[in-house]
C-alpha cells in the first residue's frame, strides 16, 4: 500500500517530474498498480511509443499549438514507461536516461560546451555532428560500418534517406538527378515486366526497388519525402471530400456515384483549388507594400 507521501505527491499539481515518476512507479506496483500497465513488456509498449511520436509530429504540422503539451506529455510518459520497466527489471532507471542523454548533448556539441568555436555554419555543425556520432559508433565496435546505427524503426522511407545519407558519405552515391532518374525509370520497367510474368514476392521485391530509388531522388532535390507524401495525403482528403459534398448536395453517396463522375469532380475540385490560389496570389501581388 502506497505511504502518504507517495498520495500526497501523486495528487500535487505542482509535482513535477517527481510527481509524473512517482505515477508510473505506482502503476507498475504489482501489488496496487494498474493489471494492464503491469503486464506490459517493452515490444508491447514500443508501438504506442511511435504512436505517440507521430501525434506530437501532427499537432505541430497542424499548428495545434493548445493540443502540443498534451502531446508532448504522452510522449514523456513513453519515456517514463520504459524507464520504469527496465528499473523493475533490475537494467538501469530513468536516471541513467537523463545522463545519458546529457553527456551526448555535452559530448556533440564542443563548441557550445567545449572549447571548439560557434563561428561555423549550421551546414557545418551538422558534419562534425556526424563526425562525432561516427567516432561514437567506432570506438563501441571492433569493426565500425558504415550504416550502423540506422534504427529498424524507423519509417521505412525515413530510414531509406538516412541509410541512402550514409553511404553517400562514403562515396556511394549517384552524382546527380539525372543518373537517379534513370534508375528510377529501370526499376518501372522491372516492376512492369514482374507484374506480367513473375510471382507475387518478385513483384513486391521491384516495388520495394522502386520505392527506394524514388525516396533516393528526394535526397538529390533535397525533398523531405514524408512530408511531401504527407502533404499528397491531405490534398487528396481534401478534394475527396469536395467530391462527398458536392455528391451530398445532389442526394448522394460516395457508394451510389461511379467513377467518372467522381472523377469530374475530383477535376472540378482541383480546378476550384487553382482558381483559389490563383486569386491568392493575386491578392498577395496587390498589397500595399510596408511603409
Amino acid at each position: 500500500m502506497a505511504d502518504e507521501s507517495s498520495d500526497k505527491l501523486v495528487h500535487d499539481p505542482e509535482g513535477g517530474m517527481p510527481r509524473l515518476l512517482e505515477i508510473m512507479a505506482r502503476l507498475r506496483d504489482p501489488a496496487t498498480g494498474c493489471p494492464w500497465d503491469i503486464e506490459q513488456t517493452f515490444a508491447s509498449i514500443a508501438p504506442y511509443t511511435l504512436e505517440e511520436a507521430h501525434e506530437v509530429a501532427d499537432a505541430i504540422e497542424r499548428q495545434a499549438w493548445n493540443e502540443l503539451p498534451g502531446e508532448l506529455g504522452d510522449l514523456l510518459f513513453q519515456v517514463v514507461y520504459h524507464a520504469q520497466m527496465a528499473r523493475d527489471a533490475g537494467l538501469f532507471g530513468f536516471d541513467t536516461v537523463v545522463k545519458a542523454i546529457s553527456d551526448k548533448m555535452v559530448a556533440r556539441h564542443p563548441h557550445v560546451f567545449g572549447a571548439e568555436s560557434r563561428d561555423k555554419s549550421a551546414a557545418q555543425q551538422t558534419v562534425d555532428w556526424e563526425k562525432i556520432k561516427a567516432a561514437e559508433r567506432a570506438a563501441g565496435l571492433a569493426r565500425a560500418r558504415a550504416l550502423d546505427g540506422v534504427a529498424m524503426g524507423l519509417p521505412a522511407l525515413t530510414r531509406a534517406i538516412k541509410l541512402q545519407n550514409r553511404a553517400a558519405r562514403v562515396g556511394f552515391d549517384w552524382p546527380s538527378t539525372d543518373e537517379v532518374l534513370a534508375k528510377m525509370a529501370e526499376e518501372m520497367a522491372e516492376l512492369v515486366e514482374a507484374r506480367e510474368s513473375l510471382g507475387a514476392a518478385e513483384i513486391v521485391e521491384e516495388f520495394g526497388d522502386l520505392l527506394f530509388v524514388m525516396a533516393n531522388l528526394s535526397r538529390h532535390m533535397k525533398i523531405d519525402p514524408e512530408a511531401a507524401l504527407r502533404a499528397a495525403n491531405a490534398k487528396f482528403t481534401r478534394r475527396f471530400e469536395r467530391i462527398e459534398d458536392w455528391l451530398a448536395e445532389a442526394g448522394k453517396t460516395p457508394a451510389e456515384s461511379d467513377l467518372a463522375e467522381m472523377d469530374a469532380l475530383w477535376n472540378r475540385a482541383k480546378a476550384e483549388e487553382k482558381a483559389a490560389g490563383q486569386m491568392a496570389d493575386q491578392t498577395a501581388a496587390e498589397a500595399p507594400l510596408p511603409r
